[in-house]
């Protein structure tokens, strides 16, 4: 497959590092090289079968609009524009693309995910998240703990989640989850030691979603890769 990387930082590098790895061809773009999304024309985007976003919010907005427009395939890493989901859905739709967006690619935090919904079930506790990211990611919190928040509330909608977000160096990743009552505490804990388990996550999320029409969020569909 042909794979277009939008970013060239640290995760985007190594999206586009995993995806030749795995035998596809690459091509990539920086913010500087597509301006707005000019760069995301259709002579640009023949034969590309799937777009990667690793970028900022507002970029990967423009970038989203470019390519579902011409009826593209988009994996969407970047978080903090979710305020305008329900548009990107309605677009792929009416021009039968396909997106695919996550708050994080990791497997390892998609298995964080399902374990907290089960945790969410215990009566008399409450919950709390930590999560700990690099200096220089833009949203705080992350995307993944406000995910986190969202799946403790769908199963206790009463539950008042509170989040402590750090930003520290060059920090990979850390979410924990803590659950508590008078009588014990159960902590949940996810570290990333890298960024490899989020750029496989994602371009093996590429390899999913080239040729489908549709939207889909990556922890409905991590199983069936």
């Amino acid at each position: 497959m042909l794979f277009l990387v939008l970013g060239k930082g640290k995760t985007g590098s190594l999206v586009a590092e995993v995806a030749r790895a795995r035998g596809h061809s690459v091509r990539a773009f920086d913010i500087a090289e597509n301006p707005h999304a000019t760069a995301l024309t259709a002579p640009n985007l023949a034969g590309v079968d799937v777009v990667i976003d690793f970028t900022t919010p507002d970029a990967a907005l423009e970038n989203m609009r470019a390519v579902l427009a011409l009826g593209g395939h988009i994996v969407v890493g970047t978080t903090g524009w979710y305020g305008q989901l329900d548009e990107m859905k309605a677009l792929a739709a009416k021009r039968s693309g396909g997106l695919l967006y996550g708050t994080n690619f990791s497997i390892g935090v998609q298995k964080l995910f399902r374990l907290t919904a089960s945790l969410a079930e215990l009566e008399g506790y409450k919950f709390s998240i930590e999560e700990t990211h690099h200096t220089s990611k833009l949203d705080a919190p992350s995307g993944t703990a406000l995910t986190l928040k969202q799946i403790i509330q769908g199963v206790r909608p009463e539950a008042e989640v509170l989040i402590t977000a750090h930003r520290v160096g060059d920090a990979k990743g850390e979410h924990v989850v803590t659950a508590s009552s008078e009588h014990d505490e159960i902590v949940l804990r996810h570290d990333a030691h890298s960024r490899r388990g989020f750029a496989l996550g994602a371009v093996r999320g590429a390899e999913w979603l080239a040729g489908k029409a549709g939207s889909w969020e990556f922890r409905d569909i991590f199983e069936q890769m």
